[in-house]
């Protein structure tokens, strides 16, 4: 007896269904880094049109996190896709390495007190140790890009260039030397960075105190009186009488209510909502005071009042920072001390002045308290307000204050000198930077799109920016300045370029090392060198000039600067301002912004909710192709949420991708294109329908989703092509075209020529987000081991004519509903189990007179399309199917049930067309 199995063809897929990746995607990379997979299409893509996205550039501190993940899988999807579009996108990843988090681990691991040099040599060594670890896990997750040859913050000829930047800006007028509030050491002797302030508690003197108003008439006019008698009083609360000397203005909230109120020690203006407490602080009883009337903020605004205790004009400012949290709702601003009050203060051209050293000592010309120390001065001051009558109330309160990390004592708020980068200082064109900054960002195109309003707001109330820091191990503001004046050098443009060239050649150390000698001559004695770096947001925000425009490979500006949403704040400005202040315009067209990562219930991921997902065992269990899918497959543009049970979710639509390639492999197998390939003119027609679909897949994630960066979007799609358009309809019909017909027949050949081009496309698709699972089906499909999926733009399908394809499309849309209705009739037998098989139905359909037209011009392969043993085709008004169970015997190789098995005398056991296909000339197939 025949084995009619043996007469089928059925082959194993070169395409396992099980992708293994966690074990097999390490000697992948491997490979790929062997083969210079990177350099050899950096040689392929000469000549095509650039795109560059400039890499934002990770801290190098410790192993990376789902965020970097995050951010480096997106950025390689965008340069993958733009390869595929026909561009050269060559992608040059960095690191951030000065600063303070590296400062603190190498005193964590060395100590302190080494000599500056050999300081910033472990610096250097420590940076280089995190760079290592964190571009294993990039290369890991499968990101192309040079990393032989990254670029660093910390080389040589980056931090020369980044010095050069900052010669541009002072060049173009932007750069001034001036004064801010920061936190500042007494022990240290140096401002602090925010990292290095730690919070403990502290008892503190809080006091009342009574500035007294100038005009009567004035104040009167405010409260909406027609006169005033007496003595009024402004009331201010405070924790640190020793900024009372410092004291050149009084804050109010422009929409907060406040009162005046008739007391034994004179009239007391009060924030309504503070004024009980108040009172009661200050020792009145209920009839002791009276309420005389009541204004808000606004109204007093631009009142004079006098200093407690120094001759001192004292103005009445609107600040956004008052409360009637606490205290009085009026607040003494001392702008050399407090950030608010500094920003009040320059809103309202209050020039600062700062009568504290930087040992903490008052200067000699201020009166009782010089040569103190602030907190020497806090009893002196305290006394002095009594004897002038000014304290109304004095306590000690326990409360949370800043202290120093490292010597553990409190800190002040002390104005020093700085270097800022002025926004709204004009520069040698004329032009503002804010101005220059805004019309920037009008000039970007943003993704999504809601991060121009935040970008612009930002840039429209940032105050100028403070470009230099005291810190050891940075790139250094390299100015000469004049010891008495404290001007800059005439010639500093010209020596900072000299400057750059020693550090070209042997790092910071050449300009921290240098005799001043060397470059000035006689005037060394005159000038002495800067010793602040820069800004660490200097750095990375200065690599479009110090990497894009240094890098032969690369171009300026950048086309794509995309990066995690706190970068309106960070790199996206910083670069932007740099950017503006030394080139007239952004580095960048596009910013791309994406979210921060949280758990399945929207958390922040923490040790201590136990809720951190890293990557690495992201990557050592499911593998890195499941994590790039886990990405593209989120929106971005809000929380991306993961977690064990998401990212096994998104494992099952790896799966059907997968499963949906392991079976067009299987069925390619004997499949030659040069020798098999049939003509698209003489192609079946169902499989010219198909490729109608997967060409428009393309069309859509190619001309649409991949440019806009709607990733998203595109997993959806291609998730969608494979469980429905494949897997569902087009595929599911064409198995027993597959299975049955001869191995060389044109209806074979013409189905496998339709798989061969939706392979090819859909490895294609993949390839950007799926970077290990198509560069395997590739080594298949492709041009052998030299050959690499990188190495290819879009698939070229075969044309077909505008008009036929229309009507074809039209014809098989309709025909789809057909198919549904009559699955849908066969449903409730194979619910009873009547049937098992939708082979054991007949069905009978009734349809409108076109529609009727389609299904009759398919004939007998109706039934095919419809996975039925026999259809037949009515017209009437409406589309309606019944379903039965077929009367006909079932065909041991194809499992039809017909009227014609045994009809070959040869073949007792199979359809007479069966017989045909395995003893004869086999069936022709026109439609399906």
């Amino acid at each position: 007896m025949t084995d009619y199995s043996k007469t089928v063809n059925l082959h194993e897929s070169p395409f396992p269904m099980r992708g293994n990746l966690a074990k097999r995607e390490p000697a992948w990379v491997k490979d790929w880094q062997d083969q210079q997979r990177y350099q050899k299409l950096r040689q392929k893509a000469q000549g095509r049109p650039k795109f560059i996205l400039h890499d934002g550039p990770p801290y190098a501190n410790g192993d990376i996190h789902i965020g970097h993940a995050v951010n480096k899988i997106l950025k390689d999807i965008i340069i993958r896709s733009k390869t595929l579009a026909g561009f050269d996108a060559p992608y040059v990843p960095g690191w951030d390495c000065h600063g303070l988090p590296i400062e603190v681990m190498v005193e964590k691991l060395h100590g302190k007190n080494m000599p500056d040099a050999k300081f910033r040599e472990l610096c250097r060594e420590y940076a280089a140790e995190q760079i290592a670890r964190q571009k294993k896990d990039f290369i890991r997750l499968g990101v192309l890009g040079d990393w032989g040859k990254p670029y660093l913050t910390m080389d040589f000829k980056t931090e020369a260039d980044t010095v050069r930047t900052l010669g541009e800006i002072y060049k173009a007028g932007y750069l001034y030397r001036g004064e801010k509030p920061v936190q500042f050491c007494l022990d240290c002797g140096s401002s602090l960075a925010e990292a290095e302030v730690e919070y403990k508690d502290k008892v503190s003197p809080a006091i009342d105190v009574a500035y007294p108003f100038k005009d009567n008439a004035a104040l009167a006019q405010a409260f909406g009186l027609s006169n005033l008698d007496g003595q009024a009083f402004a009331v201010i609360w405070t924790t640190t009488p020793w900024t009372l000397p410092a004291s050149q203005a009084v804050s109010a909230g422009a929409e907060v209510v406040y009162q005046l109120i008739d007391t034994p020690k004179g009239k007391l203006v009060l924030a309504k909502d503070l004024a009980e407490d108040a009172l009661k602080r200050y020792g009145f009883s209920d009839g002791q005071t009276q309420v005389l009337a009541e204004t808000t903020g606004d109204r007093l605004e631009n009142l004079h009042m006098s200093h407690p205790f120094l001759e001192r004009d004292i103005p009445m400012l609107n600040g956004e920072h008052v409360t009637t949290d606490a205290g009085t709702g009026l607040v003494h601003t001392a702008p050399s001390h407090g950030l608010e009050d500094y920003f009040v203060c320059l809103k309202y051209n209050i020039t600062l002045d700062n009568p504290v050293n930087s040992e903490g000592r008052y200067r000699s010309d201020v009166p009782r308290v010089a040569g103190l120390t602030v907190w020497e001065a806090n009893a002196v001051i305290i006394e002095w307000l009594q004897e002038e009558n000014r304290l109304l109330s004095h306590a000690k309160i326990e409360h949370s204050y800043a202290h120093c990390w490292r010597h553990k004592t409190p800190l002040i708020y002390r104005a020093t000198g700085q270097w800022f980068i002025g926004m709204d200082k004009a520069g040698a064109n004329g032009k503002t930077l804010r101005n220059n900054a805004l019309k920037a960002v009008d000039d970007t195109e943003f993704f999504p799109s809601w991060g121009r309003a935040r970008l612009q707001a930002m840039i429209e109330g940032r105050p100028d920016w403070v470009v230099s820091r005291q810190r050891y191990w940075g790139t250094p503001m390299t100015f000469f300045v004049h010891k008495e004046t404290g001007e800059l050098h005439p010639r500093s443009a010209e020596l900072l370029e000299e400057v750059a060239k020693r550090i070209e050649e042997k790092g910071i150390e050449a300009w921290f090392s240098l005799d001043a000698a060397e470059l000035l001559g006689a005037e060394a004695e005159q000038y002495e060198k800067l010793k602040d770096t820069m800004d660490v947001w200097f750095d990375s925000g200065s690599t479009h000039f110090s990497v894009l425009k240094q890098r032969d490979e690369l171009a300026w500006p950048a086309d794509l600067y995309l990066e995690g949403s706190d970068q309106h704040r960070g790199w996206f400005q910083s670069s932007m301002l740099t950017g503006c202040a030394s080139m007239g315009r952004a580095p960048y067209k596009q910013l791309l912004t994406h979210g921060f990562v949280v758990d399945q219930n929207g958390r922040k991921m923490s040790k201590s909710l136990g809720n951190v997902v890293a990557p690495q065992e992201v990557y050592n269990e499911f593998g890195a192709d499941i994590l790039r899918l886990w990405t593209a497959s989120t929106d971005y543009s809000g929380e991306l949420a993961i977690s064990k049970e998401i990212l096994k979710r998104v494992t099952e639509s790896y799966r059907r991708i997968r499963n949906t390639l392991s079976f067009l492999f299987a069925n390619l197998s004997d499949f030659r294109p040069i020798e098999h390939a049939v003509p698209q003119d003489q192609m079946v027609e169902i499989d010219r329908y198909a490729l109608i679909l997967a060409r428009q897949l393309q069309e859509r994630l190619a001309g649409d989703y991949y440019p806009r960066y709607a990733f998203h979007f595109a997993v959806k799609d291609i998730v969608s092509f494979c469980s429905e358009d494949l897997g569902a309809f087009y595929l599911d019909i064409l198995k027993d075209r597959l299975y049955t017909t001869h191995a060389d027949s044109h209806a074979r050949r013409s189905a496998q020529t339709a798989l061969y081009h939706i392979t090819r496309s859909l490895v294609l698709l993949i390839s950007p987000i799926l970077s290990f699972t198509a560069e395997e089906a590739w080594d298949i499909i492709g041009g052998g081991e030299e050959d690499s999926v990188l190495f290819h733009t879009w698939h070229e399908f075969p044309p077909i004519n505008e008009k036929s394809e229309a009507e074809l499309v039209k014809k098989w849309q309709a025909v789809r509903q057909v198919r549904e209705a009559a699955t849908a009739a066969i449903e409730p037998l194979r619910t009873d189990k009547t049937v098992g098989s939708s082979l054991q139905a007949e069905v009978d359909i009734t349809a409108p007179e076109d529609l009727a037209g389609y299904l009759k011009m398919l004939g007998d392969e109706l039934r095919f399309v419809l996975l039925v043993s026999k259809a037949t085709v009515n017209k009437g008004e409406e589309l309606a199917v019944t379903a039965k169970v077929s009367s006909g015997e079932k065909c041991e190789r194809c499992w039809h049930y017909t009227d014609d098995v045994g009809a070959a005398e040869d073949h007792p056991t199979i359809c007479k067309r069966c017989a045909d296909n395995v003893d004869g000339k086999g069936e022709e197939r026109h439609y399906a």
